[in-house]
């Protein structure tokens, strides 16, 4: 047998496997890294999250992403460069990150990467009636493979895209396992750049599952503040708490067809930009407010994007919402959400033992776990296929 597929045979027959998994948002403030153990696979799965760490981008990496970031016109050379360095760049972290830990590469039995998304264009989104469904991340898989010398998992997206989906939220799987409570309805919410939920209806009947992005998370909120203020994010809510929200153009803002799509969706900075702002703010006749007023209402538009899709999908009758990602730690947004969906109980993904800043990166490893060793899990109507290309380290 090929000496890589009886490596690849011989991890699938581990007991346990020790997996790392890799999460870059669209936010981009770096790259997520988990260590964990995972025996098992679909609603057996066990898992232990070992190390973590988030590694910041550099100003100039940032500043190289941007370049191509959900921008329809860009130079295809630089795409091109920027494939091969970033799974470079990423591999060159995970072995930093492997030394830090005193784990050594050999032990790893493989990485399951994420990659930097660069566009999301589902069909709502492009328009074009001749096209499917498409995204793209970059961070070539083959780079980080041969680098780190672990066998590596990437480009998950397009197996969902392939099978009828639109190449995202991909969080329903793992949440599914995770999170799924008999007698308890619950939602797993993950503000990030854009938020998205899983809604876990506690009679098991997987047919009512529901994952779907709402709409903005932390995206034009962190958009606001770097061009406004020259701040990366809003720390602990103090812009947005030292504003007024401007009721005008909070209307204007949830004045898209996005809002009134059924379920299941996606969507992007794409779409949710600062040129969206602006738009509402011209059609509002709200362009004289104050940079302070404009971060309150784009948080409040989080809220609201949120809580309205909530209202709206019959989701009422939830007990327990479950936050992950950078908006777990935003002020106005939690306290607004608290306020908007009383009485369920909000607290971040620590309560099912998850680190709520490690999670992505853990369901990423765990759809690499699922790509191995598991079978397509069947959940409603969406695409059940086991997601991932392999990469051999040689």
């Amino acid at each position: 047998m090929n000496r890589n597929l009886q490596h690849l045979f011989n991890i699938a027959q581990k007991p346990q496997r020790l997996v790392v998994g890799l999460m870059s948002g669209t936010s981009l403030d770096g790259l997520d890294i988990a260590l964990c153990r995972f025996s098992g696979h679909g609603m057996a799965t066990k898992f232990e999250l070992l190390e973590f760490t988030t590694t910041p981008y550099a100003a100039d990496f940032k500043a190289e992403i941007q370049q191509l970031f959900a921008k329809k016109i860009i130079g295809l050379e630089k795409l091109t460069l920027m494939n091969a360095y970033v799974g470079s760049f990423h591999a060159e972290l995970i072995l930093a990150a492997l030394k830090q830990w005193g784990v050594s590469p050999a032990d790893v039995d493989m990485i399951a990467s994420h990659g930097q998304t660069i566009y999301h264009a589902p069909k709502r989104l492009h328009g074009q009636a001749a096209y499917p469904n498409a995204t793209l991340q970059i961070g070539d898989g083959d780079h980080i493979a041969v680098k780190t010398g672990i066998l590596t998992i990437s480009d998950m997206r397009q197996k969902h895209i392939a099978a009828g989906g639109e190449g995202a939220p991909l969080a329903l799987y793992g949440d599914v396992i995770m999170g799924s409570q008999t007698g308890e309805d619950r939602i797993l919410l993950n503000i990030g750049g854009i938020a998205n939920l899983t809604w876990l209806p506690g009679n098991g009947n997987g047919a009512e599952i529901i994952c779907c992005d709402t709409g903005p998370g932390n995206t034009l909120i962190d958009a606001a503040c770097r061009k406004y203020f020259d701040m990366p994010y809003d720390e602990d809510s103090r812009i947005a708490l030292s504003g007024k929200v401007s009721e005008a153009l909070l209307d204007a803002l949830l004045d898209n067809p996005y809002f009134k799509a059924p379920a299941p969706k996606t969507t992007g900075p794409e779409l949710f930009s600062i040129a969206y702002v602006e738009k509402a703010q011209q059609v509002s006749n709200t362009t004289g407010l104050s940079l302070r007023d404009i971060v309150a209402t784009l948080s409040a538009f989080t809220v609201k994007s949120i809580s309205g899709f909530i209202q709206d999908n019959g989701m009422q009758s939830v007990k327990r919402i479950l936050i992950s990602g950078g908006g777990a730690k935003n002020k106005f947004v939690v306290d607004g959400l608290t306020a908007e969906l009383a009485p369920a109980m909000i607290s971040d993904t620590n309560y099912l033992g998850v680190n709520p800043d490690a999670k992505e990166a853990i369901l990423f490893a765990l759809l690499g776990n699922e790509a191995l060793v598991g079978e397509p899990m069947h959940i409603g109507g969406n695409p059940a296929v086991l997601m991932g290309k392999f990469s051999f380290a040689g």
